[in-house]
């Protein structure tokens, strides 16, 4: 572990950057305009902002802890939501898929730290989870494939690019002036 000038601070510098992104998904999340089987939220620029700025593994950390919350009953899923039931059902695999989009993302942000890594890594991410989303989407509706992509992708692009442009454009500076003030990173 680093020292910086808090000492040993690090990690409940750590947990609470966690405990934010966890805390900014469980607000975003929830508020969504039914579009579909497939709600549109913030929830996937929370996503992409906890990658970047707090790295893959503190991404995936906070999203975990998003799910675990929403797995118990907390209301934090879209619609206000909560429960297993909203894991297991239609749109889960996209809300499991969040788990590869914020590691993508936190891979290439915590590589290069450069706005066009950022969109690399949530371009990726973005794909698999709409590939992990989608294709638990037609398990549990026996759709085709042409059917789940109508439904429950060409709606979400143009929605999901820009809010890749807006996490790349203030997650990366936000994230290379915390790592020069703080110096957190491993």
């Amino acid at each position: 572990m680093k020292k910086n000038l808090f000492g040993t601070a690090i990690p409940l510098i750590r947990m609470t950057q966690i405990s934010a992104m966890a805390a900014l998904l469980c607000i975003a999340a929830p508020w969504s305009i039914p579009a579909g089987p497939v709600p549109v939220s913030f929830a996937t620029l929370v996503v992409y902002l906890a990658g970047i700025i707090t790295g893959r593994i503190d991404g995936l950390i906070a999203v975990a802890i998003y799910l675990l919350l929403g797995a118990v009953g907390v209301p934090v899923f879209s619609g206000f939501e909560g429960g297993v039931q909203k894991l297991v059902g239609v749109t889960g695999g996209y809300l499991f898929g969040y788990l590869i989009c914020v590691y993508m993302t936190g891979l290439f942000a915590d590589k290069f730290k450069k706005i066009w890594a950022a969109i690399a890594g949530m371009v990726i991410g973005t794909v698999l989870l709409y590939a992990l989303g989608t294709g638990w989407f037609m398990l549990q509706t026996k759709r085709t494939l042409a059917e789940a992509m109508t439904l429950c992708v060409v709606p979400f692009l143009a929605g999901d690019a820009a809010k890749i442009i807006v996490a790349a454009t203030a997650g990366i500076p936000l994230r290379v002036l915390m790592d020069r003030q703080l110096n957190l990173r491993r």
